[in-house]
């Protein structure tokens, strides 16, 4: 299953996405702010009552990044290599495994907004926030990053499951690599040419009518938490 809205009823998708988005940058903030292990251990409980309102998986959210954690995991790794004895170095492994802590709870907190959040609802907020043409183009492009994203991660599983098949794995890593990049080009040309298509074909309008979106109570625990975080991020920085 693919990083994609799904419709429900949880307290987190009948907020407004305005109030969400806040929360999301205002947690971001906070997280490069708090870097030490007890600030990044109150924004891991901070997060898991987020997915937990959310109702979404953190080790669903996780897999749904699969190809962004290797190098998340192997930073810290790397960093803390030597070339000689000892040949690992903890001290030197502990500021980048904390940097890839903060990365995976914003990837997470990421993931309950997708999830929650339908593409109009993020493309109204981009196009009622920057005015003239400039928000519509941006407005344009969210809502087109978050269908087609989906459809290109199909694909690329779909051509390394055909892979696998015929015996893919038995070849060459780098010969790998250069058969599934070569494929997954060439079918994210197919769709990009389908997708004009079926955007002329449908009359694509620059402007359409977006949903209403309106604060309510329902509102206000999301942002007095923004408001907490915001608050948090500027007196950890001073």
């Amino acid at each position: 299953m693919t990083l994609v809205y799904e419709p429900g009823s949880t307290p987190a998708h009948r907020l407004d996405p305005r109030s969400k988005l806040l929360v999301q940058t205002t947690f971001v903030a906070a997280a490069f702010v708090y870097t030490t292990p007890p600030g990044l251990l109150a924004l891991t409980g901070l997060v898991a009552g987020m997915l937990a309102v959310a109702r979404t998986s953190p080790l669903r959210s996780l897999w749904e990044f699969r190809v962004v954690l290797p190098v998340v995991v192997a930073a810290p790794i790397l960093e803390g290599l030597t070339l000689g004895a000892p040949w690992f170095v903890l001290a030197d492994a502990i500021g980048p495994a904390l940097a890839s802590v903060r990365v995976l709870l914003v990837l997470l907190v990421t993931a309950a907004y997708v999830r929650t959040t339908p593409v109009r609802e993020s493309r109204a907020v981009i196009q009622r926030s920057v005015p003239g043409r400039p928000g519509q183009f941006l407005g344009m492009g969210a809502a087109f990053v978050f269908r087609f994203l989906p459809v290109l991660q199909d694909d690329v599983a779909r051509i390394r499951n055909a892979q696998r098949v015929r015996l893919g794995a038995e070849r060459p890593v780098t010969e790998r690599v250069r058969l599934l990049a070569v494929a997954a080009f060439a079918r994210a040309f197919d769709r990009a040419d389908t997708f004009a298509l079926a955007l002329q074909a449908r009359c694509f309008a620059w402007n359409p009518t977006l949903p209403e979106l309106r604060l309510g109570a329902r509102d206000l625990p999301a942002l007095a938490l923004a408001a907490a975080l915001a608050v948090a991020a500027v007196v950890g920085a001073t």
